[in-house]
């Protein structure tokens, strides 16, 4: 519970900082465009991109986060947890040691081969993919993941 609530507030205080920042972008940007310059307009309007991108940004993050966080409880409320993966032996940094990982990345690939449209699959390859390291492949299976269980 602690780690979550400390992940919480990580999440809260980098979104404050990220709004504050696309204001002051935003401000500055406006100002630009108001002063009648044409290349200073241009580069108030090229300046304007940055915090809708932001915006589009955080918004995904934070949908991702509550999404699959949504899924693991609901995993968790069915019994239905990737117990071998809580199993693996860790590193001194509490990661799971990515050779053990590996080991078992099998199971949960053939599982998803055997059940393609079953999103709880797909989710427990995404935490396998995370055990192993592979981050950007963890996420787009657990956005996999999200889609199904939609």
């Amino acid at each position: 519970m602690r780690s979550r609530v400390s992940t919480m507030v990580g999440v809260i205080a980098m979104s404050a900082l990220l709004v504050l920042y696309m204001w002051a972008a935003g401000f500055q940007a406006w100002l630009m465009i108001t002063t009648g310059d044409p290349i200073v307009v241009a580069m108030g309007l090229a300046l304007i991109v940055f915090p809708l991108v932001g915006v589009w940004a955080l918004w995904r993050e934070i949908m991702f986060g509550v999404w699959s966080s949504r899924l693991a409880r609901r995993l968790d409320a069915e019994g239905d947890v990737a117990t071998a993966l809580d199993d693996l032996p860790t590193r001194p940094s509490g990661r799971p040691d990515r050779a053990a990982a590996d080991a078992l990345f099998p199971e949960f690939a053939s599982d998803v081969d055997a059940h393609p449209d079953d999103w709880r699959a797909w989710f427990r390859l995404g935490l396998a993919y995370d055990a192993s390291g592979d981050r950007r492949r963890a996420r787009g299976a657990i956005r996999r993941a999200i889609a199904l269980a939609r």
